[in-house]
């Protein structure tokens, strides 16, 4: 368990990431998925990350289904404004920071999650026509309901961290981190978290499942897999990549864990002002990931794994074009 924060919330190291339990990364069973979320809550997972705009509010809804008689044992991180829907699910425009539309959308994650509070209130991408600080002077408003207990905000400049923190206090913000992805290191997303005490949520920490070892080819990826828009898994750039699986396949090899184990191991050895939030379908990939959070790793394999990077070189960016609120 760790602080996320100075706010006083408190989550298992590891989460659960839920965007591909309504099928953002191919076909998915419900009935799994719902067992997977209700494993995870038997293994010690208190971390359930979700938003609106996964599988146009069925993601929010499978989450309430699986949490029901369990809900007070867990954080409910839920996003809004990642794209404006109206109340039907549909996509009707771009990232929508508008004070009413925050409104808005609380109430609807209220009703699809099946709870009267969520803890952990996310916008999801910066909407560039409002001013944050309009933004989160309406989120300080539902903390002050009892609505929502505390904020976060997902991939932004330091210089956004800092205004939206100064309007209403961010427990969390949430960036890809990964092995795969390293750029908070030197953008100064981290460094600022971490001077203003805010915890820092690293989502896909596996790189998209990249650094498990799975993906292999981008013909391997189903039809509607979303992880076919993103540069990185193109088949030009994916099979140079490949070149860092191997590597950390060998690494994990020699310790006998899994590459996914290393991995997830290797972004929670980089602070207890880290969490990982792995996405995952299937019972079976949860407890692999979650053994991950007892995987100590020595001085010297940290530095193999940090050298990584520097050592071999990845090609096409991290994420797509389509996801304009990237950075806002």
């Amino acid at each position: 368990m760790r602080s996320v924060g100075s706010q006083g919330l408190v989550s298992s190291a590891e989460g659960l990431g839920c965007m591909g339990l309504t099928g953002s990364y191919g076909a998915a069973d419900e009935d799994e998925s719902v067992r997977t979320v209700q494993r995870a809550i038997e293994l010690g997972v208190t971390m359930f990350d979700t938003a609106d705009h996964y599988g146009a509010f069925s993601g929010e809804r499978l989450l309430g289904r699986a949490l029901s008689g369990r809900r007070d044992a867990v954080v409910v991180a839920t996003k809004f404004g990642g794209a404006e829907m109206d109340d039907e699910g549909r996509t009707i425009g771009g990232a929508n920071g508008r004070p009413e539309y925050v409104r808005a959308s609380v109430e609807r994650s209220l009703r699809n999650l099946d709870t009267d509070r969520i803890d952990l209130y996310y916008q999801h991408r910066v909407d560039p026509r409002v001013p944050v600080e309009e933004t989160f002077g309406a989120l300080g408003e539902l903390v002050a309901a009892g609505k929502v207990r505390y904020l976060g905000i997902s991939e932004v400049r330091p210089d956004t961290i800092v205004r939206a923190h100064a309007t209403a206090p961010l427990s969390a913000v949430e960036s890809e981190y990964s092995l795969f992805a390293r750029d908070m290191e030197s953008n100064g997303v981290l460094e600022t978290v971490r001077r203003l005490g805010i915890g820092f949520v690293a989502y896909a920490p596996l790189g998209r499942g990249f650094l498990t070892g799975g993906v292999r080819s981008a013909d391997s990826l189903a039809e509607q897999d979303l992880r076919r828009i993103y540069p990185r898994f193109q088949k030009e750039n994916l099979d140079s990549n490949l070149a860092l699986v191997e590597r950390i396949g060998q690494i994990a090899a020699g310790l006998g864990v899994s590459s996914a184990q290393l991995a997830l191991a290797w972004v929670l050895a980089q602070g207890d002002d880290i969490f990982a939030i792995p996405g995952t379908r299937t019972r079976r990939h949860l407890e692999e990931n979650v053994a991950a959070a007892s995987v100590a790793l020595d001085v010297p394999t940290l530095r193999a794994l940090g050298s990584l990077v520097e050592d071999v070189q990845l090609f096409g960016d991290r994420v797509s074009a389509m996801d304009t609120g990237i950075q806002g």
